[in-house]
């Protein structure tokens, strides 16, 4: 809700600021970031109506940082990457302040699968790229049918419904051009005085598509991913 705030003053922007870099750093702790920034706000007002110059009240804000970051190194609690179980009960304080379903579990499961899919091993700790998960939403789904697909989603439909509809072992061919018969630089008008002549045009169209067909049979594909259209003769 901060984060859509249309603020002027310097004050409520520094606010909506910090929610903004909260959510996208951390993802969590938004409303403890902005009633904590209110709370110092409210305080360095006080002082400043005591006739506290600001720089005083800055450098004091910063020695508590300081101060802060060092107490929270003593106090914090080092984890193993590798803790599924920890790191599981992380994930869900963090998900049950955004979101509650009977399924909580399932959804949690599968967020930890995909980081742990994902996670690049860097000494002690692991990298982590967000960017490498992506998120594919179906009208009318539930939650309880949540589920990590390790490979790459294609949310397209399939030319014919005579194709199968799982392949095993696939050997996949990606193609930047169309199976079908392209249409020439050059316009052209092509003049039909028979059935006959009909008949011959489609004959050599479905010929070049069978061209184009067999060429890539041959190189054991089964599975074809063209970026532009796939004629029904193909």
């Amino acid at each position: 809700i901060v984060k859509e705030m249309d603020v002027d003053h310097p004050a409520a922007k520094l606010v909506v600021e910090t929610a903004k870099v909260q959510d996208s750093e951390v993802g969590d702790g938004t409303t403890s970031a902005v009633v904590f920034t209110g709370f110092l706000l409210e305080k360095a007002e006080k002082l400043l109506d005591q006739k506290v110059h600001p720089n005083t009240i800055i450098e004091g804000y910063r020695k508590a940082e300081a101060l802060a970051l060092s107490l929270s190194k003593e106090i914090a609690t080092k984890v193993s990457p590798e803790d599924r179980k920890y790191l599981r009960d992380v994930a869900f304080t963090t998900l049950a302040s955004k979101y509650f379903a009977p399924n909580m579990d399932k959804v949690i499961d599968v967020a930890m699968d995909a980081i742990f899919s994902i996670a690049e091993r860097n000494g002690e700790s692991y990298n982590i790229d967000l960017s490498n998960v992506k998120f594919v939403k179906k009208r009318g789904e539930s939650t309880e049918d949540v589920e990590l697909i390790k490979g790459i989603v294609l949310d397209k439909e399939v030319p014919s419904p005579s194709m199968p509809k799982l392949v095993e072992d696939a050997k996949i061919a990606v193609i930047d051009f169309g199976l079908d018969v392209e249409k020439g630089e050059i316009t052209a008008k092509l003049s039909i005085t028979s059935p006959e002549q009909i008949r011959e045009a489609l004959e050599e169209q479905a010929k070049q598509v069978k061209a184009m067909v067999d060429a890539i049979a041959k190189t054991g594909a089964n599975v074809v991913i063209s970026q532009k259209g796939i004629d029904d003769l193909a």
